[in-house]
């Protein structure tokens, strides 16, 4: 299948009990990550980090994301538990991103094969429990040629336990030091062992309790942080507010405290201590519940005749909350109506009014069932050993989404319609002459302020039952791979055997996504969403040789080459070839010298082809506005296009921005590309490796590594649309924009296309040190670092140049990412785990109005102030005890010294003082395990 199994048996631990002696055995299949070929050594060729079942545990992490989200390699993933506006069906999920590259360029494998994905091309690793993994690979290469499709950046492989021979229970519970976040995780391991083969289940339940923005210094006050409180409130507000009940005709008012809403002198100018904070509301962290189970069965059908299979089921259910929807009249063409028993003047009124009564919330179950197998066996040729394999798999995802909160513009139509007092005192929609039924229409009196009693209240709950439909979603996806492979020595060659591996693929991906009908219609305030439906298949042939050229030579111990080429062709555009090389080249036994080069690609996905439009509201800066970085107010394109020279863009409430980029008061429409090409790539890897013999268990590695991904498939975004339109004067761009008479864009669309290009460069230093045992115990020293010398998109400046704009750190793109952890074993008994996390300095674009510590800052030619922050260190430390009765006890503390980062302006969907969670800690974590062996 897609990487080699070897079958090897090992012994585990002999431990004592009181009363007696109990031994588990555990039997391991080992599995070669980057290479078909059975037997060869080519983990040495390629970088590869192992994270072992040791260290998972030191970790006091309960899903694998987390795990690998603290590697240094890794960046943040798009979609994570700190996004809580996200939306679309790939929200709850675990996703690992290496090298910043995207979490759909990183390939992720289970036992050597693919992991089911959704109709973006996303990989949720929370379907495997952590209990189930006996160890990670990460193998940061291209192996495209290896693996096929999304291969990109690296492959992650998770190895399960298999052979386990015992039974092994354990529980976990967690939570921060505010007193919320609580996580729990239970979990059993259970195996049996015969001369022929093998089981083994594992079930697991793990739970996560969200956390409110509210609850955090950084995030209670809003988008501009504790510094500047209520600055960055909305003025879309839970008190309600109308044009025209006080002062000019353009002036927001709102109800007195204590005024009667029937009378309009009670209305007052809306001031900004009664805007709202939509944080109080936010989910900081969403929460999440996983239930799985996994279960191996392995059998020795003949000496040379192996039968396997895995089946996994995990349910994840995933709670997102946020504030209520800030409903602005204008927007729907739902004025409160003259006739209206709730209406002070008598006249249409614009109003706005946040739903604060009613967070938004919805709950999204994600189920998957997978099913792999695969026969294989051996053979001789020439005395040389010949192994093959035939493998099925099958996974299927299905998610039901179910949305609370968003109102249906059929109800609020018919709520803010003409109602009248009926003869009990009741508000009644309709007329007297012709009233509506209290059972199909509820008149809202949307200037009525939250906590204020009164008739109309959006705290009725016969009335939020009216205007609030409960949405459901509905997805699935599946996976089908059907393989053969064969390999084994072609011949004998004086350096060794010449190895080899040939193989074949046959890949169908099927998904579709069907939102709700009020999304699909647009009838309600949610995003809308068109229904995502397609399928491709690809056929592919690989090969694959080993060639050993020295051994044994002086300054060559060994000099090894490995070859690999992929053909694919897919259904929906053609097809491709990918090849690689690698080799090591060890000139004495303590020292290896390796490199690779690889093309890669990753084939559009599902969604990328055949995904319906959907919506959002955009951060964007419109350089038509005064005030901006590059603005060209006046000039042609924009007086064209009827926006007056002075005019400032209008944010959400149509009010003018303050700082940029700034959120459009409408939402902007986006979609999907049939025409989509596959993203292309080439990297290279160089690394040596020394095991000096002075010092006995110390190894220090250094890879050097460089990316260049082209063809990528990004979203055609909006900035890049203005620019082209307005500063480039490229008119065709202008198509599709569309502005009011106010000079605020109302409209704009924005597809996918095959635009970007990235290069990236760095170098992984690694320290691994096992000390000699003293009296008091063994050391362990394993010290990971990454830095990145350069992270570059392709763009455009001001003046139309194409250039490469530097992102290195910038927010989530740090230059330096370095673990260190320090290991202490006293007796078998008693362990000390200590684990250092640094992050370098970052520095983001100022804010209007904001602290900016370089404001004359230049960049490609263009003004570019900017704001450093300094780096920052994490510590956490965990205790455990190897209890007689064969448990053991944990307990630890992770950022013990309880650091938070430091306060950013310029991104992320929640005010946070680190918009790029989940790379930073939110407050300091505890948390206690106990497992029992039996």
């Amino acid at each position: 299948m897609s990487s080699l199994l070897l079958t090897a048996a090992a012994t585990a631990s002999a431990q004592t009990q009181a009363e007696g002696e109990n031994t588990t055995k555990t039997l391991d299949q080992v599995t070669v990550t980057g290479s078909r070929i059975r037997g060869a050594q080519i983990e040495n060729q390629q970088p590869v980090q192992v994270i072992t079942r040791k260290q998972i545990e030191q970790s006091g992490f309960t899903s694998i994301a987390d795990l690998l989200q603290n590697n240094p390699s890794s960046g943040a993933p798009a979609i994570s538990r700190a996004d809580a506006l996200a939306s679309g069906e790939d929200v709850g999920g675990y996703y690992v991103d290496i090298r910043n590259l995207g979490s759909n360029r990183t390939l992720v494998l289970v036992n050597g094969q693919r992991l089911g994905v959704s109709t973006s091309g996303s990989q949720d690793l929370s379907q495997i429990p952590l209990a189930a993994v006996e160890r990670i690979d990460i193998l940061k290469d291209g192996a495209s040629s290896i693996y096929g499709s999304d291969a990109i950046a690296a492959v992650v492989n998770v190895v399960t336990r298999k052979r386990f021979d015992g039974a092994e229970v354990s529980a976990q519970y967690g939570q921060f030091g505010q007193g919320d976040g609580g996580e729990s995780t239970i979990s059993a391991v259970f195996g049996k062992t015969f001369d022929r083969g093998g089981f083994n289940i594992t079930a697991e339940r793990s739970k996560s309790d969200p956390i409110l923005a509210s609850e955090r210094w950084f995030s209670a006050d809003g988008n501009a942080g504790p510094l500047y409180p209520g600055s960055g409130w909305s003025p879309i507000s839970q008190n309600g507010s109308a044009q025209g009940l006080c002062g000019g005709a353009e002036t927001w008012c709102t109800l007195a405290p204590g005024g009667d809403p029937s009378n309009a002198a009670d209305y007052i100018p809306l001031t900004s201590d009664r805007y709202a904070n939509s944080n109080e509301q936010m989910y900081l962290q969403t929460g999440v519940e996983r239930k799985s189970v996994l279960a191996n069965v392995n059998y020795d059908l003949t000496d040379r005749l192996n039968f396997n299979a895995d089946i996994l089921y995990n349910e994840r259910t995933t709670d997102q909350q946020i504030a209520g929807y800030p409903y602005q009249s204008g927007a729907f063409d739902t004025p409160l109506s003259a006739d209206s028993a709730f209406n002070p003047i008598g006249e249409d009124l614009e109003f706005r009014r946040r739903l604060w009564e009613v967070p938004r919330s919805t709950e999204s179950e994600l189920k998957t069932f997978r099913f792999a197998t695969q026969l294989s066996g051996g053979f001789d040729v020439a005395d040389k050993p010949w192994n093959w394999e035939v493998g099925f798999l099958y996974n299927r995802n299905k998610l039901t989404k179910r949305g609370y909160g968003d109102a249906s513009l059929i109800a609020t139509r018919q709520a803010l319609g003409p109602s009248f007092i009926n003869a009990d005192g009741v508000a009644q929609c309709g007329s007297a002459a012709s009233p509506i039924g209290l059972d199909a229409c509820r008149p809202w009196n949307p200037l009525l302020p939250y906590g204020v009693a009164g008739q109309g209240s959006l705290a009725d709950s016969a009335l939020q039952d009216f205007l609030f439909p409960i949405t459901t979603d509905t997805g699935k996806t599946t996976t089908k791979v059907f393989s053969a492979s064969l390999t084994g020595a072609l011949l004998e060659l004086p350096a060794g055997d010449l190895g080899f591996a040939v193989g074949a693929e046959r890949r169908e991906e099927q998904g579709s996504y069907t939102p709700d009908a009020f999304a699909q219609t647009g009838e309600y305030t949610g995003l809308a969403a068109d229904t995502t439906l397609g399928e491709y298949s690809v056929n592919e042939a690989y090969a694959e040789l080993n060639i050993p050229v020295l051994a044994d030579k002086p300054f060559a111990k060994e000099l090894t080459f490995n070859l690999a080429s992929r053909y694919s062709h897919y259904s929906n555009f053609g097809t491709t070839v990918n090849h690689k090389v690698s080799g090591l080249w060890r000139p004495t036994d303590t020292l290896n010298i390796r490199g690779t080069w690889a093309e890669g690609f990753r084939a559009p996905s599902i969604n990328d082809l055949y995904g319906g439009t959907g919506s959002s509201f955009e951060e964007y800066t419109d350089p038509c506005s005064v005030g901006v970085s590059g603005s060209v107010a006046g000039n042609a394109a924009c007086s064209g296009a009827g926006v007056p020279a002075s005019y400032v863009q209008l944010g959400q409430g149509l009010q003018p921005c303050t700082s940029w980029p700034c959120a459009t008061p409408d939402q902007f429409i986006t979609g999907s590309n049939p025409d989509l090409e596959p993203e292309t790539s080439k990297s290279w890897t160089a690394g040596i490796v020394w095991s000096p013999d002075f010092a006995r268990g110390l190894d220090l590695s250094l890879d050097w590594w460089r990316y260049k991904l082209s063809n990528a498939i990004i979203s055609d975004s909006v900035d890049r649309i203005l620019r082209d339109c307005y500063v480039l004067g490229n008119s065709a761009r202008c198509e599709g924009i569309v502005r009011e008479s106010d000079g605020h864009i109302s409209q704009l669309f924005y597809g996918l296309t095959n635009l970007g290009h990235i290069d990236t460069e760095g170098w992984d230093i690694g320290v691994r040190y096992r000390l000699a045992d003293t009296a008091i115990g063994s050391f362990n020293v394993d010290w990971q670092t990454t830095y990145t010398s350069k992270y570059n998109e392709s763009g455009q400046n001001s003046a139309g140049d194409d250039i490469e704009i530097g992102l290195v750190g910038q927010p989530g793109y740090f230059r330096i990412k370095s673990n260190l952890n320090l290991n202490w074993q006293i007796d078998d008994q008693w362990g000390v785990n200590w684990k250092t996390r640094y992050y370098s300095g970052i520095s983001e674009s100022c804010v209007t109005n904001r602290a900016c510590s370089e404001p004359d800052h230049y960049a490609n030619g263009e003004s570019d102030p900017r704001r450093k922050v300094g780096s920052n260190t994490f510590h956490d430390l965990q205790l455990s005890y190897q209890a007689p009765w064969n448990a053991t006890i944990a307990v630890g503390v992770n950022n013990v010294f309880d650091h938070y980062g430091p306060i950013l302006y310029s991104g992320g969907d929640v005010s946070t003082a680190f918009p790029y969670y989940p790379e930073f800690d939110i407050g300091r974590f505890g948390y206690m395990r106990y497992t029992q062996r039996f």
